[in-house]
């Protein structure tokens, strides 16, 4: 059953993948995925990103798995044929793509749609020039472009795209290239196993650079590459909830993604990585999956998941359990404490963000304090910005303390939306990675210190865990409101915020005894759990 389970989730998003796309043979935008585009028309151009969604179609039409009612229908490969042909035409001259802006030249969008139509064209046995010229076009563009910003997955995106490229170009013209990111992916992997994705460690995404690497490395085995899966899913093996959810917001990037593809194409020589699928299976059955149904995200884990039910080994090992103790990972900000039945997952590097468990059951997910201060403008201060912050270990507790930062909150306007046409059509038309870092750093990275400090502590007491919160202000005068929730985040992710159902708990609101304080006295707040 445990199969049949990952394609029943996979086969289940394909009517909505087929309602985002354009299936009209004689629609100027035939084969456009991007439904804001071509059916609402709110948008003035197509995300390339969408193209990916060819591969999820491709793979429903080859696999023959039961109740899949798309297998070998002849439409659905002309869909496909049609979702290619598309990239390829409303792709830049160079071979690239845009995603959220235009002309943004987007390399995560451009490789993860190349994937996807290469893998494509191959499950169908197309025979193709046009489309052959566009993926040697993209491949190019590819190879010569490095973004802005460490994620790790996009380099592994890009070597694979590379590899595949070449095989079904029959052409070495990449290899150099290839090479040298291969390197990169390498050294950017932590010595404690896991890969920079922006600042710090997502286990999410990091199970999406371990698929990417499994499957180059059937085709281009070598020892350092073997060596880097196995450090890398040593790692990952840690992070499967008890419950088999997976992910949060106690990571760098708040993701609750799990790619479970490449845990299988390794598990065929390493069969250590099939019991983090095992474990993962126990959520899935239970409905402790996260949504990916968004129309930009959908197709990622659908086609992960049908891959999983393609390479799955039927052999499978006995899930051991998991030992009791501490788990740091220093370099990652990470603490795993197991003790009895319990087990606390916390995030130092985000000043103390922590999902705790009860035997298998989730018993509190807590992003930390949250605070609304007018101070002309209402603005919201968190706790749970990644930063250095002061810590101290001791066997029996956990003591974390730092400052509050200011959310980043940055919406769109009418005059923003104008002011960023207005940049991409002139400066970031030739410069569009220069736009790219202005909106990482005002979306994602860093950190701006606001005038509130915090102090929370962990401690094991007699079998349970106590939480105590300190939030100190000079002044509570302009401190309008105060909480702690279970799935704040406050940076721009694309796969976060999905919905998961351990957020399913009540926001905690502290605002009335904030009213209470006098000038320079802290909100204390207590918890056992």
């Amino acid at each position: 059953m445990s199969r049949e389970l990952f394609a029943r989730e996979a086969l289940a998003q394909i009517p909505k993948i087929l309602t985002l796309q354009d299936r009209n043979a004689h629609s100027p935008t035939y084969g456009c995925f991007d439904r804001n585009f071509w059916h609402y028309k709110i948008i003035d151009f197509p995300s390339g990103m969408a193209a990916e969604f060819v591969w999820p179609l491709a793979l429903a039409y080859s696999l023959p798995l039961e109740g899949n009612a798309f297998y070998q229908q002849a439409a659905i490969k002309e869909w496909v044929e049609a979702g290619i042909l598309y990239a390829a035409r409303s792709a830049h001259p160079d071979g690239s793509c845009d995603d959220y802006f235009p002309f943004e030249k987007a390399a995560g969008a451009a490789a993860f749609s190349l994937l996807a139509c290469m893998e494509s064209y191959t499950l169908l046995g197309l025979k193709d020039a046009e489309m052959l010229a566009f993926f040697r076009k993209r491949a190019d563009w590819l190879a010569d472009h490095h973004e802005s910003g460490r994620l790790t997955n996009h380099q592994a995106l890009i070597v694979l795209c590379l590899e595949k490229a070449g095989r079904l170009l029959s052409t070495g013209h990449w290899d150099k290239l290839k090479a040298m990111r291969l390197e990169r992916v390498l050294e950017w992997q932590n010595e404690e196993g896991w890969f920079q994705e922006y600042e710090g460690c997502d286990p999410g995404y990091h199970t999406l650079t371990i698929g990417i690497l499994a499957q180059l490395f059937e085709l281009t085995p070598s020892g350092r590459l073997e060596a880097a899966i196995k450090k890398a899913i040593a790692f990952a093996a840690d992070f499967v909830h008890p419950d088999g959810s997976f992910g949060g917001e106690y990571t760098s990037r708040n993701t609750y993604n799990f790619f479970p593809h490449g845990f299988e194409v390794a598990g065929r020589w390493l069969p250590e990585a099939l019991v983090i699928n095992e474990r993962f299976l126990v959520g899935l059955s239970a409905g402790l999956g996260s949504c990916y149904a968004d129309d930009h995200i959908i197709g990622h884990h659908t086609w992960s998941y049908l891959l999983t039910y393609q390479h799955f080994v039927a052999e499978r090992p006995v899930v051991p359990a998991h030992p009791e103790g501490r788990l740091y990972y220093k370099n990652a900000g990470i603490v795993i404490e197991r003790r009895g039945d319990s087990t606390l997952y916390l995030a130092l590097n985000k000043g103390g963000v922590f999902k705790y468990f009860a035997g298998n059951k989730l018993v509190q997910s807590d992003t930390h304090f949250s605070a609304m201060i007018d101070d002309g403008k209402l603005r919201n201060a968190v706790a749970h910005l990644v930063g250095s912050y002061p810590v101290e270990l001791k066997p029996d507790s956990i003591s974390i303390t730092g400052n509050l930062g200011w959310a980043k909150t940055k919406g769109m306007t009418t005059f923003n939306l104008l002011v960023l046409r207005g940049l991409m059509f002139t400066v970031g038309r030739f410069h569009p990675d220069l736009i790219r870092k202005l909106l990482q750093k005002l979306l994602i990275t860093g950190k701006k210190a606001a005038p509130l400090s915090f102090s929370r502590r962990f401690a094991w007491e007699g079998g349970r865990l106590k939480v105590d919160d300190e939030l100190s202000s000079s002044s509570w005068e302009k401190v309008r409101a105060v909480g702690i929730g279970a799935l704040q985040t406050s940076i721009y992710v694309v796969m976060s915020r999905t919905y998961q159902a351990g957020q399913l708990q009540p926001w905690l609101d502290l605002s009335s005894q904030v009213r209470k304080l006098k000038a320079g006295e802290p909100l204390r707040v207590e918890r056992t759990f």
